[in-house]
């Protein structure tokens, strides 16, 4: 079976709805023993309930810096060694540039670049341990385009590609991967909640997307099983758009 992860644990922080759960779904499918992590337990074993056995959850506030090495040994112990992290784990923050305040964009910027730095850091031992691993982080079409009223979103998201390409660079000799996948419009209710209330803004982004439509969870997730995989060994420092073409749509 190509693209087989039945050899991987993987953390996927954010793991228990959405965009997070959908790549869980797609491990799990490709073998993987997965760990969903959040601070929110209902939701969580509402999911672990789903995926089946292969499938656990951990708490997990990303925000919790001084305690992240604490946490990171703890799913360790308790699950073994990690090979898979996928950062997903992030706020949104929508508010004009003039409106955002340096307090607001500090709390965006510890979630998505903070976070996932720290995580990412604490479990590089367990990842030599294992004798290689793959880090993913989940970017945006913000990373990529000016989009109008997210600053703090889009100044986070530019920021992890920096830190993808940095440790792709420095962890390649231990075989560790770093690479970063850039969704684009993806079903979710967030997404729904946020179109609804503004037709034009989707007639808009459906006009742009040459592929016409709004991606699943799942389409996200394939690709992140293709570069966590034994198959995409020689891939690193990558940034992998999933967006029916609107990053180079007119």
């Amino acid at each position: 079976m190509a693209f087989t992860l039945e050899h991987d644990t993987a953390l996927i922080t954010g793991g228990g709805t959405g965009l997070g759960l959908g790549i869980a779904r797609c491990f799990v499918e490709a073998g993987a023993h997965v760990i969903i992590a959040g601070r929110r337990e209902d939701p969580l074993r509402t999911a672990v309930e789903e995926l089946g056995p292969r499938a656990s959850y951990a708490i997990l506030d990303v925000t919790d810096l001084d305690g992240m090495e604490q946490v990171a040994a703890q799913i360790v112990a308790q699950h073994g060694e990690i090979s898979i992290l996928v950062n997903n784990a992030g706020i949104h923050l929508k508010k004009p540039a003039e409106d955002t305040t340096p307090a607001e964009l500090q709390t965006v910027l510890d979630t998505h670049v903070l976070g996932a730095f720290a995580l990412s850091r604490a479990l590089i031992p367990s990842m030599k341990r294992h004798g290689s691993g793959h880090i993913l982080f989940i970017a945006s079409m913000a990373s990529l385009m000016g989009l109008p009223e997210v600053v703090a979103y889009a100044a986070a998201k530019t920021a992890i590609l920096g830190l993808m390409r940095t440790m792709a660079v420095e962890l390649a000799p231990a075989r560790i991967r770093v690479n970063a996948i850039a969704p684009g419009w993806i079903e979710s209710p967030m997404m729904h909640g946020a179109l609804e209330q503004d037709p034009a803004r989707k007639e808009r982004i459906l006009s742009r997307t040459p592929m016409a439509g709004f991606g699943q969870p799942e389409d996200v997730g394939w690709a992140a099983v293709y570069l966590s995989a034994p198959e995409a060994r020689f891939v690193t420092g990558t940034l992998l758009t999933v967006d029916g073409g609107i990053s180079i749509g007119l």
